[in-house]
């Protein structure tokens, strides 16, 4: 007999369950396999971790599309503080700006190279940098840089600024829904091992193969093992023609 294993992703639990209630409503009321009030039970919680199933989903498509905007208002906002900060180190080399300027933005100023700006931390940090930096330099007499100009910086870093603000809304939107969702997914497998082990139950007289299809009507989900031979109708004749080979012991009684 092939072995049962529970669902492993939550669009089969609700296969599962959606397949169990829908036998049992249309079963002859003579003959029910799933009791009466567990299929009440199933039924409630099918409604409610569908909900929960489903706004994990529409959270998750939400989150995929901030993320493509994200990734790219994040690139915009690299681009520019890297290429204001190159074009002010040009400048210093050029004579253009004093090199004890540089101070002003947080940079040395005898490097110039431009500082890591590969996460969003750094972005952060060194966008506010540039931005004050330049406003105090140009407070002080300094003529501003241009291409970029300071002020199309701030606008591609404002605009990154309210999306990395939106992105740690998702992330923690994301970890609140699937931390809903986790004890739902303990709670669907609890009740989807009651109803197969009622099933199974109910029909542990059968043959196997009949006894397979049966359950498999109710949402059972069995697998073979590697090598195993695989049940059909041909499996049950065989092992029907060997009980009824077997005799009959008869009981005698004495009188």
């Amino acid at each position: 007999m092939p072995y049962r294993r529970l669902p492993n992703t939550d669009l089969a639990r609700l296969h599962a369950l959606q397949n169990a209630i829908q036998q049992a409503q249309e079963a002859d009321f003579t003959d029910q396999v799933i009791p009466y009030k567990v299929q009440s039970e199933a039924q409630r919680f099918l409604v409610q971790f569908e909900n929960a199933v489903m706004q994990s989903k529409d959270n998750y498509t939400s989150k995929v599309n901030a993320n493509k905007q994200y990734r790219h208002v994040v690139q915009n906002a690299r681009m520019y503080i890297s290429h204001f900060i190159q074009v002010l180190n040009l400048a210093v080399i050029r004579g253009e700006i004093k090199k004890e300027q540089k101070l002003l933005y947080g940079l040395d100023p005898h490097n110039h190279i431009v500082p890591d700006l590969s996460n969003e931390e750094y972005l952060l940090e060194w966008g506010k940098k540039i931005i004050d930096g330049e406003q105090k330099r140009m407070a002080n007499g300094g003529f501003p840089i241009y291409n970029p100009a300071i002020n199309k910086v701030k606008v591609y870093y404002d605009i990154f600024c309210d999306h990395q603000r939106q992105h740690m809304f998702h992330v923690q939107n994301t970890e609140r829904v699937q931390g809903d969702l986790e004890p739902l997914r303990a709670q669907a497998d609890a009740i989807i091992l009651d109803i197969w082990n009622l099933v199974e139950g109910h029909y542990a007289d059968l043959l196997p193969f009949e006894k397979m299809l049966k359950c498999q009507l109710y949402g059972v989900i069995y697998y073979y093992r590697k090598g195993e031979k695989k049940l059909s109708a041909e499996t049950d004749r065989e092992l029907k023609r060997i009980q009824d080979s077997q005799p009959t012991i008869q009981w005698l009684t004495e009188e």
